[in-house]
């Protein structure tokens, strides 16, 4: 029955693969269990934002696992959907101040209410098919950009989070205060003996050779491997204290993050805390609309980003068109509604997914384990919690198929400048400006500028050059005012 319905055979997979396959993008992405409380509750700032810490974990596994399953058996594409880092950000950082200033007391369950109107319109534009047209719209050589500047995000990703690069920028004293000084933003690490960046290389050479030698499941077996490695390590450091002033361990990641697991099971904590408290009406606010159009921005451009990139790198696109398409955007639009009303922010596709497709994942049923292994995750959060706490042990993992993603740059019309240029801005701004979407929207910009200044409008179609319009004016106007 499982053949049948997910067409195994036809996608040139089987069902073990796809569970390696879905088990690897779901240890690529558990970090979001802690990191999105962590978020929402105001912990990682120092802040209280009135979310409760316990409630916005399990919503956020719900809602990743209920969104990741109508992907998967709605859709069939090996995506996997969570709480999306970025608009994560924003909602703390950006809506709850607005709801506070237009003078909310429950700015959070306000800014809850934005993202459900925001997934009602997310779900009202994929069902019009006007996503679709987007997506078939964009040229091959933009589709490819999107899979490389996707791959460029996720290694730097990785890098950052293993310790190997690092911040450079400086803060000196300035007549009115600190003031930033110019120069390089991020360099090398170059304490290569410490325990961070042992522990990432040793994953990184680990999870290589195994790829090389083409070995099942390579990544995930990297993943184990930084775990054994890091556990014993921790374990060294618990049995001798004294080793943390050496500089091996001194200021590393390790010591202060990664905790060893109290429990292998656990109650899930409740969800009554956030569970339907969205206040729709004041969402509905005047003052509150410039944050519902940029939380829609941003889902639809993560989205799109996403589903492309990573069905170009599965070879899943068909005469430059996606099938499904409709049916993966309105997966999403619907993860949005049920993220909010369970009490987190907006639901996403998660760029992560291609971890999976590199290990042989191409069918709905990688996306399904994905989503089993988050309802898992509510009943064995201490062990998850625990990989998940400490992100240098998915950081070679990250890189990889980071790498992996690098093909596609061949398939790029680098002999015509049209197609060229649009397709690098796209690449270069996704790593560097920490999104997706922000890449994709100047890739959208340049690409009908330069086709239509350079006389060759024709290779464009009308709705490229509206939405390359629209955003111009979102960026101007709305971006920029809502800061």
């Amino acid at each position: 029955m499982i053949e049948k319905f997910f067409r195994l055979r036809e996608q040139g997979t089987t069902i073990r693969t796809e569970i390696t396959a879905g088990a690897t993008t779901f240890l690529t992405m558990a970090y979001i269990v802690v990191i999105q409380p962590l978020v929402l509750s105001g912990a990682m700032f120092g802040i209280e934002t009135g979310l409760d810490f316990g409630a916005v974990m399990t919503a956020t596994c719900i809602s990743a696992a209920l969104a990741t399953v109508i992907m998967a058996l709605y859709a069939k594409y090996p995506i996997v959907q969570a709480p999306g880092m970025g608009e994560n950000f924003f909602f703390v950082l950006s809506a709850l101040p607005a709801a506070a200033a237009a003078g909310f007391t429950n700015n959070w369950e306000v800014a809850l209410g934005v993202v459900f109107i925001s997934g009602i319109l997310f779900l009202l534009i994929s069902l019009a098919g006007l996503r679709k047209a987007l997506i078939n719209a964009i040229s091959p050589s933009m589709k490819n950009g999107m899979a490389v500047g996707i791959g460029l995000f996720i290694a730097f990703l990785g890098l950052q989070n293993a310790g190997l690069i690092i911040s450079a920028a400086s803060i000196a004293e300035g007549p009115g205060g600190p003031v930033l000084v110019p120069g390089t933003l991020v360099k090398m690490n170059a304490q290569f003996a410490s325990i961070d960046l042992i522990i990432f290389l040793c994953g990184l050479i680990m999870t290589a050779v195994l790829h090389v030698r083409k070995v099942r499941g390579s990544i995930l077996l990297g993943i184990a491997g930084a775990t054994l490695l890091t556990m014993a390590a921790r374990l060294l450091l618990q049995l001798f204290p004294d080793l943390a002033g050496h500089a091996v361990f001194a200021g590393s990641k390790l010591g202060t993050m990664f905790r060893f697991a109290d429990a292998v099971f656990s109650a899930p904590p409740s969800l009554a805390p956030t569970f339907f408290k969205m206040d729709l009406a004041g969402a509905l606010t005047l003052q509150m609309v410039p944050i519902i159009v940029i939380f829609l921005f941003m889902d639809t451009f993560d989205t799109i980003g996403t589903l492309v990139g990573v069905s170009e790198q599965a070879g899943l696109m068909k005469d430059g068109e996606l099938p499904r398409a409709s049916r993966a955007m309105v997966s999403d639009a619907v993860g949005t509604v049920i993220g909010a009303c369970l009490g987190t922010s907006t639901v996403t596709s998660f760029i992560e997914s291609a971890a999976g497709v590199e290990q042989g994942g191409r069918t709905g049923l990688t996306s399904l384990t994905a989503a089993m292994l988050f309802l898992l995750t509510l009943f064995i959060s201490p062990l998850i919690m625990m990989i998940g706490s400490y992100p240098v042990i998915t950081a070679p993992a990250l890189v990889i198929v980071g790498s992996m993603m690098m093909r596609n740059v061949v398939k790029i019309q680098w002999t015509d400048y049209s197609e060229a240029v649009p397709a690098f801005l796209t690449i270069l701004v996704m790593p560097l400006a920490n999104s997706v979407a922000d890449g994709l929207a100047m890739g959208f910009i340049a690409y009908p500028l330069v086709k239509v200044l350079s006389g060759r409008r024709r290779d464009t179609s009308w709705l490229m050059i509206g939405l390359g319009l629209v955003l111009i004016l979102y960026f101007v106007f709305v971006r920029g005012s809502a800061g």
